[in-house]
């Protein structure tokens, strides 16, 4: 170990811009062994490890990295999967520049920071293709049942865990397909969906039963999900779109998961009749917003042969909310960043053509959160043309007491179901929260670790019924 002050930092090699924006696949190479096992062998095991602290989950980082360093593969991956259920999925798609490596104390040290995430994706991949991955194995059946409604990271990794207690779960998800945003709004380029389709294979062949094409509160309603289920879990995450609101921000703008789910479909081989409006060939693209669905969303016009496209972001590049390394992806790959723009009206000329009026920003005084708020420019506004003008703006909860009638179901402030803060409890008596639909839209990482925290919280509700029952006899 502690390799960092002769070997130098260095991350999987990425396909050529050229190459790449050809196709979805993935864009970094795979690493042959020795390359990720002295990547990290450059952890230098402090003693206070701010890896690990800087991870939602609290994975086992120097842990691991010490074993692959050595290379004990094997036991890295059992190190790093004793407190992650996907840990080949954040090691692809977490921000790791903002969580564990921007926390590496080498990388504050200007030494480059341990290449934590690429060293995850490794490990756990190299444990799918050397059979090191086993099957779920069920405890001692408890009788009890558990409900969960979406089939997102924060279900699937409750799924996990509560099968392997040994209870009953059934996995409620209204699309035709399970992994909610890990299947259709990631774009391949960043998670193939083969990767997904193996964790999903592993839950199923476990034990856990996936109910597709189920909507709650359409199909089956909720109220049934309460009697039938021991206990039940929401983890719906947040698919409402936050709107542009500038005059002609109508029915012409795409929403970004709408665009994004066509895309992910069309790279699964559905076949879906949208007359083109989503396909960008060819078409003149405009994604407002800043964040990494803005970039899933410019990166996936480029590769759908759009002739321009073009990144709006009110803020400069240094305050974008989005991952460092996707925005340098997206340039090398020929998307146009407008920095400091704000569209503030949509023309419509007809025929899918229209003009996105755009005024230059600048950053004033900071906000409550710290961060400068962007004020306009007087008299500096430029018109661009487009055929395709998407919105990545976030996304909010839908209103789930409507959608489950039950007005019971209490909200927070943001329209987020509300819980309590340890249990993860809502307001119905064996009703759980995880994910984005508790926190607001957040990361991946941070969504299992409420699945996990939420399928503790439920284990500890059934044992504490369970004593209460068995004193009652």
């Amino acid at each position: 170990m502690l390799r960092f002050v002769n070997l130098d930092q260095n991350y999987p090699k990425a396909r050529d811009a050229q190459d790449r924006k050809q196709d979805f696949e993935e864009i970094y190479a795979d690493w042959a062994v020795d390359a990720a096992t002295g990547q990290a062998s450059r952890c230098s095991q402090c003693g206070v490890p701010f890896c690990q602290s800087g991870c939602p989950l609290g994975n086992n980082i120097p842990d691991w990295l010490m074993l692959a360093g050595n290379d004990r593969l094997h036991d890295a991956y059992l190190a790093s999967s004793a407190t992650s259920t996907m840990p080949e999925i954040c090691g692809r798609i977490c921000p790791q520049d903002r969580l564990c490596e921007g926390s590496c104390v080498i990388e504050q040290s200007g030494h480059g920071a341990v290449t934590i995430g690429s060293v995850e994706k490794f490990i756990t991949d190299t444990a799918w293709q050397e059979g090191w991955i086993e099957p779920i194995k069920p405890g001692v059946p408890t009788g009890a049942s558990i409900g969960i409604i979406g089939s997102g990271p924060a279900g699937l990794a409750a799924a996990e865990r509560l099968r392997e207690a040994g209870h009953a779960v059934t996995v409620y998800e209204r699309s035709d397909r399970a992994g909610g945003l890990l299947m259709y709004g990631i774009p391949g380029f960043k998670l193939e969906k083969s990767v997904v389709e193996r964790r999903l294979k592993r839950l199923e062949e476990g034990g856990v039963e996936f109910r597709l094409n189920c909507d709650v509160g359409q199909d089956v309603p909720f109220a049934d999900l309460r009697v039938r289920h021991s206990a039940v879990l929401i983890s719906t995450g947040v698919y409402a779109a936050r709107k542009l609101t500038c005059p002609g921000a109508g029915e012409q703008l795409v929403p970004a998961l709408d665009y994004l789910t066509r895309s992910n479909r069309d790279d699964l081989g559905d076949a879906i009749d949208e007359a083109g409006r989503l396909d960008a060939r060819g078409k003149r693209v405009v994604v407002v917003g800043g964040g990494d669905t803005a970039m899933d969303c410019v990166r996936t016009a480029i590769r759908q042969g759009a002739k321009s496209v073009t990144c709006l972001y009110r803020r400069d590049k240094a305050n974008m909310p989005g991952s460092a390394r996707e925005v340098r992806n997206a340039e090398e790959e020929g998307v146009t960043f407008e920095w400091l723009a704000n569209p503030i009206a949509i023309n419509d000329h007809g025929d899918g053509v229209q003009t996105v009026r755009v005024q230059r920003m600048r950053l004033g005084e900071a906000d409550a959160t710290g961060r400068r708020s962007p004020e306009a420019v007087e008299g500096d506004v430029f018109d661009l043309d487009a055929d395709l003008v998407v919105a990545a703006l976030g996304f909010e909860a839908e209103d789930l007491p409507k959608a489950f009638a039950n007005a019971d179901l209490a909200r927070d402030r943001w329209g987020n179901v509300a819980a309590d803060r340890d249990t993860r409890m809502t307001s119905l008596e064996g009703v759980f929260v995880a994910g984005d639909i508790y926190r607001g839209a957040s990361l991946v990482v941070w969504a299992i670790k409420d699945g996990l925290d939420a399928a503790q919280s439920i284990q500890a509700y059934l044992d504490n019924r369970q004593a209460v029952l068995g004193a009652a006899e």
